[in-house]
């Protein structure tokens, strides 16, 4: 076996790597970025390198200075995760090149199946079946046209290289099409450096169902059945599941055999994963390959019981499948859910900034869940790489049983320093579409999310739950400087030593301006009567008792239980309650949050210029694009507000912009 090999990645991903590895007794090199030095790989890792700067083309995309860093540090191979270099084909050649074992399939193999458009006519001569498109060679914007209106619309516009949904893009008409086109282009060249795309027939209500399959250098052939990855939102997976529901036996094991041949067809090596579009009658078409370890890898082990990376490490060494087809055994189901810094309520934008408290799934108390982690308290999320954090996986009996582990999983994550998914997530597994998957599987589709995403995302004032949390943890404060010294006096029957806030003559009461997600709040808290009271939106509340251990509180208001936690960051109180993150603070002064002018203009997160539509003096109307903004790998387009003309410009392409700031401002039209 390896005795050293290098990690080429980060986060998550990094992180389980190396402890595979160390249970193996493997030694590991981590790499990082200069953002990434006190990341949480680079100390899991039994060594680590700083290898260049924050930019993923400065460091994890630097394939020369990763084998420069290989070839110093002695390691036998290199793992490459998943996303950067582990579908480079370059990077893999340079690794056979130098002696270094690529854990992963050769160079050849990711060339042929990593680009779409060679993968399809590989399989078309396997007779796997395939959705009407193009896949050939020009790629002028005549042919690609001519082309798009053979084929029909809607359509989808795919690079050809990489995955991720980054370069796709889906057209509904001719007019349409050559923006799109431009758009899924030059996201293409940014993410793989390679701006080829090919064309096919867009289903408006597909399942994503992908095979794992793996092979050895031996001629040994398997699949681990099949994940159901239908939960996306911008091309990007959400939610997964393994196995698929509603799938019959035979449908399978047909699944399962046209992936296996798919892999002969290449003459594959390693793990990798064959995804197909599934319509409503069941009836599966070849999408893509994935020739790296996927994402979502955890739900197959979960249900298997096996471990894919040791499963990865063996095979690059040469020895054979650790098991063959038939001792490969489907048990239960699993879920996993990413966890990414991004604000639902906010056309989930990514977001960044400093954990700041972190309380994962105690998964003591929970059994069949695994949280895998790329960060802890005080790490930085910044604008550099992807924005997810974790992954929630678990697994149970049957769907049923997974589906509420889940559901407490979730309950159970507490962040704070930034916004995440997590009460969106929670509140997304238990759309009926979701849950009765199983009983109604047609509802089970790619666009699941965008029927339920608004009803999901609209209201996110905070609850009754949450505000009273934070009055409680505001009146433990008043408690606290009370106990502390503000009630000295010795005489325990004087009226200073009464904490409930009595007053001569009036009732005592404070009034609270609270801010949450750009809203604001008046609350006020009374006391009377030897009572507590809280009144929001002219309703009143009755606090009957309390009690506070650590970060945890337990309130009876109005007759209902209220438990929950409180985090006191260093700008905003979190209150954590249900499965939802709320962030509030006290407004320090009034503002006008319905304010729309210069609001479309700013920056919606840091990032920097991708590229600017309009120049001085230009006329523009009412939804036009002006700007794009590229962050967290994602671009993000600003819109015109109004008709108006364009009077300055703030920055250029290129430069680095933080969140907030104007990028550039309108007059009306005279």
């Amino acid at each position: 076996m390896f005795s050293k090999i290098l990690i080429a990645n980060r986060g998550e991903i990094a992180v389980r790597i190396a402890r595979t590895a160390r249970s193996m007794g493997i030694q590991t090199v981590g790499v990082c970025s200069e953002a990434d030095t006190r990341a949480l790989h680079t100390s899991v890792c039994d060594e680590s390198v700083m290898i260049g700067g924050a930019s993923p083309s400065d460091s994890y995309l630097n394939g020369e200075r990763i084998i420069d860093v290989a070839r110093k540090m002695n390691v036998d191979a290199i793992h490459p995760g998943y996303g950067f270099l582990s579908e480079n084909a370059e990077f893999a050649e340079l690794c056979e090149s130098e002696g270094i074992k690529f854990i992963g399939p050769t160079s050849r193999i990711i060339r042929e199946m990593g680009l779409k458009s060679s993968a399809k006519v590989i399989v078309n001569k396997a007779g796997v079946p395939l959705l009407p498109g193009y896949h050939g060679e020009d790629q002028s914007d005549e042919v690609l046209c001519f082309e798009a209106d053979r084929i029909g619309y809607p359509l989808l516009i795919k690079a050809s290289a990489g995955g991720g949904g980054k370069g796709m893009r889906v057209v509904e008409s001719t007019a349409d099409f050559p923006v799109a086109l431009a758009g899924a282009r030059r996201e293409a060249k940014k993410s793989f450096n390679n701006d080829h795309v090919l064309l096919e027939r867009y289903i408006k209500a597909p399942r994503h169902v992908e095979v794992q399959i793996f092979a050895d250098q031996h001629g040994n052939y398997v699949h681990l059945y099949e994940r159901d990855c239908s939960l996306q939102r911008r091309y990007q997976k959400v939610i997964e599941e393994a196995p698929a529901p509603a799938i019959t036996e035979q449908t399978r094991r047909k699944l399962g055999e046209t992936a296996i041949t798919v892999a002969q067809a290449v003459g594959y090596e390693g793990a990798g994963t064959v995804e197909f579009i599934m319509d409503e009658d069941f009836q599966f078409y070849f999408m893509e390959m994935n020739t790296r370890l996927q994402v979502e890898h955890p739900v197959t082990e979960m249900i298997t019981g096996q471990d894919l990376v040791e499963w990865q490490l063996r095979v690059a060494f040469g020895e054979p499948l650790p098991q063959m087809q038939s001792d490969i055994k489907l048990e239960g189901h699993a879920f996993e859910a990413r966890v990414y810094a991004e604000n639902p309520a906010h056309d989930f934008l990514p977001v960044s900034g400093r954990i700041e408290f972190l309380n994962e799934v105690n998964q003591v108390a929970l059994s069949g869940v695994r949280v895998d982690s790329g960060v802890r308290v005080g790490d930085e999320v910044g604008v550099y790489y992807d924005p997810m954090i974790s992954k929630i996986i678990c697994w149970g009996p049957n769907r049923r049983v997974a589906l509420k582990k889940m559901e407490l999983a979730l309950v159970g994550y507490q962040l704070a320093g930034f916004q995440t998914n997590i009460s969106f997530l929670k509140e997304l597994i238990t759309v009926p579409d979701f849950t009765e998957a199983e009983e109604h599987p047609d509802k089970l589709n790619t666009g699941l999310i965008g029927r339920h995403i608004d009803r999901k995302v609209k209201n996110n004032s905070p609850s009754m739950q949450t505000i009273v949390l934070f009055l409680a943890h505001e009146l433990r404060k008043i408690l606290d400087t009370v106990f502390d010294g503000g009630a000295s006096v010795s005489d325990p029957h004087s009226p200073w030593q009464r904490v409930e806030g009595w007053r001569l003559n009036q009732d005592a009461s404070r009034s609270f301006s609270l801010v949450c997600d750009d809203q604001s709040l008046q609350v006020t808290l009374r006391f009377a009567d030897n009572k507590m009271q809280f009144v929001i939106d002219e309703k009143e509340y009755e606090i009957e008792n309390y009690s506070f251990s650590d970060a945890n509180i337990r309130l009876t208001v109005s007759g209902q239980v209220v438990q929950g936690s409180v985090f006191q960051g260093t700008s905003d109180v979190n209150v954590f309650w249900n499965g939802q993150t709320t962030a509030l603070s006290r407004a320090k002064f009034d503002m006008d949050f319905e304010e729309e002018s210069g609001k479309a203009l700013i920056a919606p997160l840091p990032g920097h210029v991708r590229q600017m539509l309009v120049n001085v003096g230009d006329s523009v109307e009412k939804d036009q694009a002006l700007v794009i903004v590229e962050a967290m790998k994602m671009e993000h387009t600003i819109l015109s507000p109004k008709c108006g003309v364009v009077s300055e410009i703030f920055y250029s392409e290129g430069d680095q912009v933080l969140e907030g700031v104007e990028l550039l401002s309108l007059e009306e039209n005279s």
